[in-house]
């Protein structure tokens, strides 16, 4: 049996444990040759690949990134790209393809196995949690962690001068890192794109701490939140419109808008970070290189049961098989309970 593995979309901490973990049990358990393919789904369609073995990944758990490179590359977005994909495996003997990634590339091997017969196996990764199908996806609790750190740091200057901090995390279609970090990092007000809440909204909650005497506020906001106003007036903040192969617009700006909106409004000094890929950098927390080291055994297994067109999944504490249609079928997003919760210590 020849092994391949891939890694698509953006990069997150873990991806180097998947990796060590399917190579490890693999070779070690079964006996079968394991190669990776470089650059995600990209590297399918040039034939770019390289030989795995012990050595290879024996030192990479702890690392950040991923030592097989990555890419947004949709192969259905390519002329004759999936008849390329089959060619190249074929050409190259590849029997199955582990394919590591969140909605979009697990999407590509969600049909390359009902369309094609393409032997594929899915494990769950992004730092936005927002892949249905398992309760937790890698790379998210790093994300966590360096956003409430941030939030932390962002408090004590924030009372040195009498400021509001606008905290802009990752979350396209859903807040999880907002909610989570907000109330881990005791937020005054988080906006995800779930729920809508108004700047004017916003801002009375950071009125609110100001008649109590609290002459500071930290302001979450997930990327993909609406900025909505009083009036009616509602919009998604862009950073460009030009899309990915997979249709996504790139976001970025609605903290600085918000921020404005809050200066002006409520008259405080109002300053925005905007913590982008710092999220997604660095060493995976202990949790990530855990949940990726069991999401790639469990990888390992479903290769050798031949259970094609299914992905790992957290269940509670257990890792079990779903469905790669039932995964990508729509996006998990954060429960209004979650946010009433949060919703508690705003203001």
């Amino acid at each position: 049996m020849n092994v391949a593995i891939l890694n698509g979309g953006g990069d997150c901490p873990g991806l180097n444990a998947v990796t060590r973990a399917v190579t490890r049990v693999c070779i070690h358990e079964y006996g079968y040759k394991v190669m990776g393919i470089r650059n995600g789904w990209r590297g399918l369609l040039e034939a770019d690949v390289f030989p795995l073995d012990l050595n290879a990944v024996s030192d990479i758990l702890i690392r950040g990134g991923t030592i097989l490179g990555t890419s947004r590359t949709n192969p259905f977005k390519k002329e004759g790209g999936p008849e390329r994909v089959i060619a190249n495996m074929r050409d190259l003997g590849i029997d199955v393809v582990v394919a590591v990634g969140g909605d979009d590339t697990l999407g590509v091997a969600s049909r390359l196995y009902k369309e094609y017969g393409i032997h594929t196996v899915g494990v769950p990764k992004t730092i936005d949690n927002d892949l249905s199908g398992t309760d937790y996806t890698f790379g998210f609790d790093t994300a966590v962690q360096i956003a409430t750190e941030a939030i932390d740091r962002l408090h004590t200057t924030a009372e040195s001068h009498s400021r509001v901090m606008v905290v802009e995390v990752m979350g396209r279609t859903a807040g999880w890192i907002a909610v989570m970090s907000g109330i881990a990092g005791g937020a005054d007000a988080i906006l995800t794109p779930e729920v809508p809440v108004t700047v004017e909204e916003i801002c009375d909650f950071v009125n609110q701490r100001t008649a109590r005497g609290k002459n500071f506020s930290i302001v979450v906001v997930s990327e993909g939140a609406k900025l909505i106003r009083k009036a009616g007036e509602e919009k998604v903040v862009i950073a460009s419109k030009e899309v990915d192969e997979f249709g996504h617009v790139r976001l970025g700006g609605v903290g600085d808008a918000l921020g404005k909106a809050i200066e002006k409004i409520t008259g405080h000094e109002t300053r925005v970070t905007v913590l982008g890929h710092i999220q997604r950098g660095g060493t995976p927390t202990s949790r990530d290189r855990i949940l990726a080291t069991r999401f790639g055994v469990k990888a390992a297994e479903m290769v050798k049961a031949s259970q094609w067109g299914m992905m790992a999944a957290l269940k509670g504490d257990d890792i079990e098989a779903v469905s790669l249609s039932e995964a990508v079928r729509e996006n998990k997003t954060v429960p209004r309970k979650l946010y009433d919760t949060a919703h508690i210590f705003f203001g």
